[in-house]
């Protein structure tokens, strides 16, 4: 049962092969047993995740249907769930349990999924290893001593060593792709205000967007339709009508027009990934699409504006942190400002303090000319270079990482390394694109992802493209060995 698929699971409960109550239990004894190996939950929900369970079997026996109905999920712990601990990675948040459901996990619990724990991630999304989770590292199935990428580390390794079909994540600079990527799977990272933000907590709100993360583009396109919509709660979420996205999967590709960018191949990139993703090309081309080069002139700025915004918006999310209202309070404070700082920095790990940082120097009064209002042009010249490439093609290609997962530990030491991961991700949520990661190869046994990017509100374009080379492909079909 733990090798189905969102979609097979749908068709088997349908047709009474299996109840939701079966496969919950099944894939729960299968995270206790498998699980202390990886670290990629935080929280597991057994009580919960039964009673829904018979919830959705209840109501399939009264004749109701559903693709998510009785569908086992886990959620990234940065999504608010009534009555259960929320810790967004974090000792700020351990011991936190929020007072209502976020507007995605009561989207996708009233459609009937089952929401089996939360997953583990980098301290309040900021990491690209899942690294810097107050719970310890994640590992990649793959290979146990590499990082599974980060930060929605947790739902990716979950999903690809077979402990349930699929998971929440959210992508700030990457966090759905990268460790898609990194770990053979498809991850979506929808436009902004595509998914609502309500109750998923904050790192830097006009960067920030959930997704799935699942093993095939048509379990991503099941996912993506019960998370999406408009939500009033949310100031950011637009009101756009939400398409079915399974019923796109199957378009022809014939006259598809795919833009690689050059500034993609340069001296950063591995060259064995750049050769699968060639090959990925050439694949895609035998579907009938249509391949031309193109230019992205101001990609090599995204990293220096993106890490100028990022931290700035953090610094202004996360002072509500403070010791005073919610989670971490140290101990015998001598007065409110001692508090504060104790707080704080006995709370935040390493990697969040020093984003912190930087973003309170970007927004200072004399830096802000120079630095944010700098990155934030800069971050319109992106979104320009976007929409003049859209004017001649469909959709955009390239690699997802410039290298395959590295080892746990390998770039601790040198945060920018780390950084430097992001170089081709981080332009989409620059410009609040969509854009779509899924199985492209192997480079020394670990997983290797090709990029799709598309313009606004054109998900099923990126989920119809990913389908039609999935059903060409098999690498999304690979299975970590011992899993």
């Amino acid at each position: 049962m733990h090798q189905l698929t969102l979609a097979e699971i749908a068709r088997g409960l349908a047709d009474k092969k299996f109840s939701s109550e079966e496969l919950t239990k099944v894939l729960l004894a299968r995270i206790a047993q498998l699980d202390p190996q990886l670290n990629s939950f935080i929280s597991i929900t057994e009580d919960l995740a039964l009673q829904q369970a018979k919830a959705a079997d209840a109501r399939r026996a009264n004749g109701e249907n559903g693709a998510l109905l009785g569908a086992p999920i886990a959620h990234k712990d940065l999504f608010c769930t009534q009555g259960i601990r929320t810790s967004c990675g974090s000792k700020m948040l351990d011991n936190f349990k929020a007072p209502y459901d976020a507007t995605v996990v009561a989207k996708l619990a009233a459609a009937g999924a089952v929401t089996l724990g939360k997953t583990n991630m980098d301290e309040f999304a900021m990491g690209s290893a899942n690294e810097s989770s107050y719970y310890g590292a994640v590992k990649n199935p793959w290979n146990l001593e590499h990082v599974p990428g980060g930060s929605s580390g947790g739902s990716a390794a979950a999903v690809a060593a077979r402990l349930l079909p699929a998971a929440t994540g959210t992508d700030t600079g990457g966090s759905i792709r990268q460790p898609a990527a990194l770990t053979n799977l498809t991850g979506l990272k929808p436009t902004y205000g595509r998914v609502s933000r309500w109750g998923m907590i904050a790192y830097a709100s006009s960067l920030d967007q959930g997704g799935p993360l699942a093993r095939t583009a048509e379990d991503c396109a099941i996912l993506l339709q019960g998370m999406a919509g408009f939500d009033p709660q949310d100031s950011t979420s637009i009101d756009e009508p939400v398409p079915d996205y399974s019923a796109s999967l199957n378009g022809s590709l014939q006259g598809l027009r795919i833009g690689v960018p050059k500034e993609y191949f340069g001296a950063g990139l591995d060259p064995r990934i750049a050769e699968l993703i060639h090959n990925s090309v050439k694949e895609l081309e035998k579907l009938g699409a249509v391949v031309k080069e193109i230019s992205l002139p101001n990609m090599q700025h995204a990293i220096p504006a993106y890490y100028v915004i990022a931290p700035a918006e953090a610094s202004s999310n996360l002072s509500r942190f403070d010791g005073v209202r919610f989670g971490y309070r140290c101990e015998d404070p001598k007065n409110l400002i001692d508090l504060y700082k104790r707080s704080r920095g006995e709370g935040f790990g390493p990697e969040v303090q020093r984003r912190i940082m930087v973003g309170a120097y970007a927004l200072s009064a004399g830096y802000y000319d120079a630095y944010y209002l700098k990155a934030q042009k800069i971050r319109r010249l992106i979104k320009n270079d976007f929409m003049a490439a859209f004017n001649e093609v469909d959709i955009i290609l390239g690699p997802t990482t410039p290298n395959p997962a590295w080892k746990l530990g390998a770039k601790n030491s040198d945060p920018v390394a780390a950084y430097l991961e992001d170089v081709y991700t981080i332009t989409a949520n620059l410009a609040g694109l969509p854009g779509l990661s899924m199985p492209a190869g192997f480079v020394d046994g670990l997983p290797v992802g090709v990029q799709l990017l598309a313009p606004y509100f054109q998900e099923g374009r990126l989920l119809n493209v990913a389908h039609q080379y999935q059903l060409n492909t098999d690498w999304h079909t690979r299975t970590p060995t011992g899993f």
